[in-house]
């Protein structure tokens, strides 16, 4: 509103404020300023503005974030870097066996017929496989599953050369530590228990359809690379003196021969692939493949041929999936068929596998009792793979003869049979020892095989557990260990044979499969028995034979040893029960049994230039007295179940799933279709 005096005085004059535009300013005259440098300005006052609290509450939540993205980044590079890994593996593992076939499932549900066309599989390839720059012990588990078997060995054997890499390097650093020879045998030094993982990486694992593979990885521990490194000795010297030969000779660097086909080989066949040795593993199937031939004329024992070679060559087809195995299985298990044909249908002893012929041993028509009871897994096994059913009928038609016989004393057998009449012989001398012992194994893992539906076995069974309690079980003194001894036409002996250690592994098997609980408490009481049998004898070694003191005498120990009875031949029965003793119950003091074992066997079996020897003095550290002979199941059972004691995987050959044979090869559990 304007005065009428100064409307009169001249022309209006107008308020302003004036404003003078910088440089910058006035680029944007007319429009929104969003120059950098104005917001800039803009944040920082409104960053000022805000409060200590609420300026920190930002800070912390863009470095939560920050750490978020980080997490997210590396998890994704470690998922695909091991699609990756996989990818390789299976593109490798195609262009080094091109033909073979690995689909067989865990546990087969019904008999299959199997390709006859064997000769579609070439020679695997002998090319080491590259080092990884991560280790993890592969495969994680070994149920018989995909068609990736053999690249999960290749994993394994990659893991165990890059931690023996390690071990080694860990070994040059302690050098204070002495190495003892006897006879220029190298003793190896004490080795730590704990396993090397902390200074290995693990590989990432491979994928499987199934979710027991989806399990963490366990390590092979130190234990474990110690029972490699005695395996590659003892196949050292087989290979360089012995190759193809039933059994070496190490002292002599030569071999012996008892059935002419390469026992220490087939029987060493699934400990190779559950040691993870891909190499020896290859360089063995390849011998298996072109000069395995069992049309020759030669007797061979039923007995000691079906649980060697017969179980060898099953329990390796179920590993590998390599078809190769079976046609060898089917072939010798046709060959050994005319055993079962006598008057009784108890089988002869041997059989000579040219010919088709069988015989009774010259000096008798009797067979032993352990030797016609104990070739069923196999040959039931073999009906089921086959869709034959001949092999089957065979020996189940033994054990139903068996389980009718009069002459037993409380469920235990005498020792003999005879071929033609089928009653047992030699009446009233009852053992868990040689000739019976694995007649007692094989009721029970029958019953385990069968899926636990045959109730006469395990009827058989426990009756016969009940008669060992009753008339063999005594304790000794001054330590009262519990011990089984032998019943003589009412006479009890003191004597234990070191065979007899097979027994806490198997009472401690069929409480694991819900028998009483007071078997699992008797083979706690008997494994104790076991390692005393090592452990009060001067090199460390049990004897093939103990007696016991029944009655306390100062300066004795609980063991005695006769002259006679003082050899030891590298047998797996206590490391065997061992093994059982620690995978149901979990106590350290097992694995520590064994390692003291695989050490003396070290210090006083092993030869320089690849070997090991059976001794004939256990009592004599100085002298053990080489024999010059490595049986074969030294490295099919007694190294086999030393590498199994050792490891913490329950699924390295799950119990569950597998029932181990009397020579200590594994074969799947049925389930129903």
């Amino acid at each position: 509103m304007y005065s009428g005096a100064a409307a009169a005085a001249g022309p209006p004059r107008r308020d302003f404020i004036s404003v003078t535009l910088g440089p910058e300013e006035a680029v944007g005259v007319g429009g929104y300023n969003n120059s950098k440098a104005w917001r800039r300005r803009s944040c920082w006052r409104k960053w000022k503005q805000l409060s200590r609290l609420q300026r920190s509450v930002i800070l912390f939540l863009f470095a939560f974030l920050a750490v978020c993205g980080v997490i997210s980044y590396t998890s994704m590079g470690e998922a695909w870097k091991s699609i990756t890994n996989k990818s390789l593996d299976e593109q490798r593992t195609e262009q080094e066996i091109p033909g073979l076939k690995l689909s067989n499932p865990a546990v087969l549900p019904a008999p299959q017929k199997a390709d006859a066309n064997h000769g579609d599989y070439p020679e695997l390839s002998l090319q080491k496989p590259p080092k990884p720059p991560h280790v993890r012990r592969g495969p994680s588990n070994l149920q018989i599953k995909a068609p990736r078997r053999d690249a999960r060995l290749n994993t394994r054997h990659d893991a165990i050369r890059a931690v023996e890499e390690l071990v080694e390097a860990d070994k040059v650093e302690k050098t204070e530590k002495s190495i003892i020879s006897w006879r220029g045998a190298v003793i190896e030094p004490d080795q730590s228990t704990e396993p090397p993982s902390s200074k290995i990486k693990e590989l990432e694992k491979p994928s499987s359809v199934e979710a027991e593979d989806q399990k963490e990885p366990v390590p092979i521990n130190e234990r474990q690379l110690a029972v490699i490194e005695a395996f590659r000795h003892a196949w050292k010297g087989y290979k360089d003196f012995a190759w193809g030969h039933d059994e070496l000779k190490p002292l002599s660097k030569s071999y012996s021969e008892w059935f002419g086909l390469g026992l220490t080989l087939i029987d060493a066949l699934d400990t190779m692939w559950i040691l993870g040795l891909k190499e020896e593993f290859e360089e063995a199937r390849k011998w298996v493949a072109s000069d395995l031939v069992f049309d020759k004329n030669v007797d061979v024992n039923l007995f000691e041929s079906t649980i060697r070679i017969l179980g060898g060559l099953l329990s390796t087809y179920h590993l590998s999936g390599d078809s190769l195995f079976l046609e060898k299985a089917k072939d010798i298990g046709n060959r050994l068929m005319p055993a079962f044909k006598t008057p009784s249908k108890i089988p002869y002893s041997d059989v000579n596998i040219g010919r088709g012929t069988a015989h009774p041993p010259r000096w008798t028509s009797d067979s032993t009792v352990a030797e016609v009871t104990s070739v069923q897994l196999e040959f039931r096994e073999l009906s089921r793979l086959t869709g034959d059913e001949k092999f089957q009928k065979a020996v189940d038609e033994v054990m139903k003869h068996v389980h009718t016989l009069s002459g037993k004393n409380d469920g235990l057998v005498p020792m003999f049979i005879n071929t033609n009449s089928g009653q047992f012989t030699h009446l009233g001398v009852y053992t868990l020892g040689a000739r019976a012992d694995s007649y007692y194994e094989y009721l029970l893992k029958q019953w385990i095989q069968g899926g636990k539906k045959e109730n006469e076995l395990l009827e058989d069974y426990m009756r016969a557990i009940e008669g060992v309690k009753k008339h063999l079980l005594q304790r000794s003194e001054p330590k009262k260990l519990t011990f089984v001894g032998e019943l003589a036409h009412g006479h009890f002996s003191a004597k234990m044979d070191h065979l007899v250690c097979f027994l806490p592994g198997t009472l401690a098997l069929g409480a694991h499969n819900g028998l009483a609980a007071d078997h699992m408490k008797l083979a706690e009481a008997l494994i104790e028995t076991c390692y005393q049998m090592y452990a009060q004898v001067e090199t460390g070694l049990s004897p093939e034979i103990v007696h016991f003191n029944l009655r306390a005498q100062k300066g004795h120990k609980d063991v005695e040893i006769k002259p006679a009875d003082r050899h030891n031949l590298l047998r797996p029965e206590t490391v065997e029960s061992l093994f059982y003793m620690y995978r149901f119950t979990g106590d350290k003091k097992y694995q520590d049994w064994g390692w003291e074992i695989l050490q003396n066997f070290n210090r006083y079996t092993r030869v320089p230039t690849g070997g090991y020897t059976s001794i004939n003095n256990v009592q004599n550290p100085s002298n053990p007295e080489p024999r010059d002979k490595m049986e074969s199941f030294f490295l099919g059972e007694t190294l086999k179940y030393m590498f199994l004691l050792f490891s913490d995987d329950i699924d390295l050959i799950n119990l569950d799933k597998y029932v181990f044979n009397t020579e200590a090869h594994p074969l799947p559990i049925w389930v129903p279709a």
